[in-house]
């Protein structure tokens, strides 16, 4: 163990500026012995009191989102950090090989993996692939956010993709909100109803 502290504690109180106000304010040194009581005045309420704060600007929740963040890797760091990222995934790639011999090379993931993986998971949140006899597991929060998020997806990427991944985009995107709607119908024909909305 060392001895340093783990932490340190800085004091941002604004210590010498209180000292010299408070200095400013003595009063001044009594008059000789003999001199009778003097007057002192006293500085007004207004002189006295601090400036209010400036009123803090109105933050967005992007801007608060922002200022949680750590600040953002160097170039050098997101450099070594990718090169040791590929390295790592092709020993991967190469044990599975080993294990494998028949299994090729795996293609580099693309934007319709993406795709691909936001339309199981929302056909899974909705139940799809349950196996016959059992009853469907349905997570219909979890498949409104994770259509939600597609959809967002489809709204950040726009005028980005080629015309082939923005068909698949819109086609998976479709899908699912017609699977969403056909669940949360089935859900009201059997009986249960939703809560009545906030005024």
């Amino acid at each position: 163990m060392t001895d340093k502290p783990k932490f340190e504690v800085i004091d941002r109180r604004k210590m010498k500026a209180e000292e010299e106000e408070q200095q400013s304010r003595r009063e001044p040194e009594p008059p000789e012995p003999g001199a009778g009581p003097r007057l002192v005045v006293n500085e007004s309420r207004a002189e006295a009191a601090p400036e209010p704060p400036e009123p803090a600007a109105k933050t967005t929740p992007e801007q608060e989102f922002e200022g949680a963040l750590p600040p953002p890797p160097t170039a050098q760091e997101s450099k070594e950090q990718k090169a040791a990222y590929e390295a790592s995934a092709e020993r991967v790639e190469d044990l599975l090989r080993a294990q494998n011999p028949g299994l090729g090379k795996q293609p580099p993931a693309g934007f319709e993996h993406l795709v691909q993986q936001f339309y199981l998971s929302g056909m899974i949140q909705m139940g799809a692939g349950t196996q016959e006899g059992q009853r469907p597991r349905v997570d219909i929060v979890g498949a409104r956010n994770t259509i939600d998020l597609l959809g967002i997806l489809a709204e950040k990427t726009r005028g980005n993709l080629t015309a082939q991944e923005d068909r698949m985009l819109q086609s998976v995107l479709f899908e699912l909100r017609m699977a969403f709607l056909e669940l949360t119908s089935m859900i009201n024909v059997q009986g249960v109803t939703p809560p009545p909305a906030k005024p």
